[in-house]
């Protein structure tokens, strides 16, 4: 049985996962809207990760015999001003999740929960990658976005991004 503490913050991190999925389905409608199918593609792909997050968080708590708590999604409240501002939202939106996850690792740390930790290490690289994932892309769009050819070629590139189902297993 977890603290209820844990839970609790766990039940908070699946709403966050959900609304991450959402947050990221409006960037990739934005995507399309401007007809950058490629990055459309890699903010769905994004969607679609963000789910089989909420998801494991999901079946962690119920493994452990708790009550899965589902809060309402808000709606993302981000109007977009250029082809780069989705991707610089991504980056503090991913930030935010980090300082979730942490919060999450420092309180069964401090309750010796070793088993919640070592799900929740997983996390932690995930979210690394994520940062750094999202981070890359800006600093490609500083580079290429700007040019009409670039953005053709890194829209080109990221549509060639496929979906990998976590490889966590419970």
């Amino acid at each position: 049985m977890l603290d209820k503490k844990i839970v609790d913050l766990i039940n908070l991190q699946i709403n966050k996962e959900f609304y991450s999925s959402f947050f990221y389905m409006d960037m990739a409608n934005y995507y399309t809207d401007q007809s950058l199918n490629g990055f459309a593609n890699w903010f769905n792909i994004q969607t679609q990760e963000e789910y089989a997050h909420a998801m494991l968080f999901v079946q962690y708590l119920q493994l452990n015999g708790e009550k899965v708590v589902l809060e309402a999604i808000a709606k993302p409240m981000v109007e977009f001003k250029d082809h780069k501002h989705p991707l610089v939202a991504a980056y503090d939106h991913e930030l935010m999740v980090t300082r979730s996850i942490n919060d999450i690792y420092a309180v069964a740390f401090d309750q010796k929960d070793f088993k919640t930790m070592q799900f929740l290490d997983w996390f932690v690289k995930e979210q690394a990658e994520e940062e750094q994932n999202v981070d890359e892309m800006i600093k490609r769009y500083d580079l290429f976005g700007t040019d009409a050819r670039g953005l053709y070629m890194l829209d080109q590139e990221l549509g060639q991004r496929t979906y990998a189902p976590p490889t966590l297993t419970l």
